[in-house]
């Protein structure tokens, strides 16, 4: 099984940014589908991005797309999430999160297979 540490969340007025990092150990990187998700206070964990196996492909839920850019790195076993334009609903901790398929990062029906959650970090949009 992979493991996976996230780092980077923070504090950070509206309009600012911050970027998200997750390292990725224990297995072949470039064999996984790698995610991110959020989970806000009494909220439901739900998907923000996500990256294909060779990078080629990425995936955005509506609320981050044009704001949030997904990428990875083979070098460093490292999967990144760049926020922009950040905005008080944003806040919510973090969560990494790989799998051998698409479609259980995708398809939320599929989740509770989901092979390896990191174990989130905190960002908070507030002025």
């Amino acid at each position: 099984q992979v493991q996976l540490v996230e780092s980077g969340g923070g504090l950070v007025q509206p309009g600012g940014s911050l970027r998200l990092s997750c390292a990725a150990s224990g297995r072949p990187f470039s064999t996984y589908v790698m995610g991110w998700f959020r989970q806000a206070p009494g909220k439901e964990r739900e998907f923000v991005a996500a990256i294909t196996w060779s990078g080629d492909l990425t995936y955005y839920a509506d609320s981050v797309k044009g704001r949030f850019t997904m990428s990875r790195d083979y070098a460093q076993n490292t999967v990144y999430l760049q926020m922009n334009s950040l905005k008080p609903e944003d806040t919510a901790v973090y969560y990494c999160a790989a799998d051998l398929s698409l479609d259980v990062i995708l398809d939320k029906s599929k989740r509770y297979g989901m092979e390896s959650w990191g174990k989130g970090t905190l960002v908070t949009v507030s002025s």
